[in-house]
């Protein structure tokens, strides 16, 4: 390369020239070598040292000799061609071409990715999510850790970084801290963490939350719908929608003198299951009028209780599944008020996780929740695997809990019913279990 100088015989060292460039670096022969120093420039890699392309065709040496202004030095056997970068930089710079090596090859490929930087962007930007997720007030506990580690390992958490996203998990760590709530609506909860009342209805940071719940609920998969997005918000005590939150009763009525106590006033006397929303309790706080109020956890046994009591069955509530909070609402009134909660569920790991968090609660007596009760029912016919996260039956010192995970075998609680409905007789007092 033949150098050009200014009208003052100083070369121009500073300048890029783009058709030189192009002239000198851009020509078929010299690709390899073009893409070779584009690879280095993006692993961050300095442009110093030899480049060697082995095998070269004649014209390919041709183009290395001219570039360099010299007879191109070859390996051991001949059969390559070598280039000095430092020289060939120089090169660049003294021919006032380019200000420097990088600047030439960017000019000929674009702008080149610092793939090294942007890993180590990445890894930094990684430990910041850890850490805001380790700063989580349930951080070490079973069902957030593998929260945790389930993000990791199916890319969520590279996928967040490459969008941009990344500040949702602490984010949904400061959701999560806020929870269980009592009561708290879903865009309140939403605008007292990130300042928007929709952020948790439909959108990113909400999936990630309800991953969460779903393995604090020990669920086996991520929600799958809106129904059991609503549970999942219900059973950590946020009211997504006080119209869909409701509860089934039977028998139940209340002290109150209002159009919703009236209507289960006369639900119960006719024996009909009825239903309570939120929305109903909301506007008409509801005491129910019961020394003890019985709760079973499917529907089957409240329909099997109204067909064979009619008006004749002591309070009983549903929770169909994991209690939602218009249950809770309801709950909660009648143990203020004295009434004695006796709880069931299924025999199975979400029934022994309702029945632990009710005996918190409301100080609840399990209702034929104990091991001979199960032993006996497990014997009666074929039973389902357990599925599920194991936990421990806390209101038996772990024995109807190591009977679970001794016979692997869950019992629904429909096979209970016949039982459960003579509890269930107004007329009679049973002692119940």
């Amino acid at each position: 390369m033949r150098g050009e100088e200014t009208a003052d015989g100083t070369r121009p060292l500073n300048r890029l020239d783009p058709a030189r460039v192009r002239a000198t670096l851009g020509t078929p022969e010299l690709t390899w070598l073009v893409e070779r120093l584009g690879s280095r420039i993006s692993q961050g890699k300095a442009l110093t040292g030899t480049l060697r392309l082995t095998g070269p065709t004649p014209a390919q040496r041709r183009a290395v000799e001219t570039l360099l202004g010299r007879r191109a030095s070859s390996g051991a056997h001949g059969g390559s061609v070598a280039v000095p970068l430092e020289d060939l930089e120089a090169e660049l710079v003294e021919a006032g071409v380019a200000p420097d090596l990088r600047a030439a090859v960017e000019l000929l490929t674009g702008p080149l990715a610092d793939l090294a930087g942007a890993r180590a962007d990445e890894a930094a930007r990684r430990e910041a999510m850890a850490q805001a997720m380790g700063r989580g007030r349930h951080a070490g506990r079973d069902w957030y850790e593998q929260w945790r580690a389930a993000l990791a390992a199916d890319g969520t958490l590279t996928r967040l970084i490459r969008r941009g996203e990344d500040h949702l998990c602490g984010q949904a760590a400061a959701v999560l801290g806020r929870l269980p709530a009592a009561g708290a609506p879903l865009p309140v909860l939403a605008e007292s963490v990130t300042g928007d009342t929709k952020a948790l209805s439909g959108t990113p940071l909400a999936t990630i939350v309800l991953r969460a719940l779903a393995h604090r609920a020990g669920w086996a998969a991520p929600p799958d719908g809106s129904a059991q997005r609503r549970r999942l918000w219900e059973g950590a005590g946020v009211v997504p929608d006080d119209l869909s939150s409701q509860v089934l009763v039977l028998g139940l009525t209340g002290r109150e003198d209002h159009v919703v106590a009236d209507w289960l006033r006369d639900a119960a006397g006719f024996g009909i299951p009825f239903r309570l929303t939120l929305h109903m309790l909301a506007l008409d706080p509801l005491t129910p009028d019961a020394s003890q109020v019985f709760v079973c956890e499917n529907p089957a046994v409240l329909r099997v209780a109204a067909t064979a009591l009619e008006g004749r069955c002591a309070a009983l509530v549903c929770t169909e599944g994991v209690p939602s909070a218009a249950c809770h609402q309801l709950l909660a009134a009648a143990s203020a008020a004295g009434a004695t909660i006796r709880w069931r569920g299924d025999f199975d790991w979400t029934g022994v996780r309702t029945t632990n968090d009710a005996v918190r609660r409301y100080q609840a007596m399990p209702w034929r929740m104990d091991v001979g009760t199960y032993s006996c029912a497990l014997g009666q016919g074929e039973s389902e695997p357990l599925r599920g996260r194991p936990t421990g039956s806390e209101w038996d010192g772990g024995a109807l809990g190591a009977a679970l995970r001794d016979s692997g075998r869950a019992v629904m609680e429909e096979r209970l019913a016949n039982d459960l409905v003579e509890d269930l007789r107004r007329d009679r007092r049973p002692e119940v279990k």
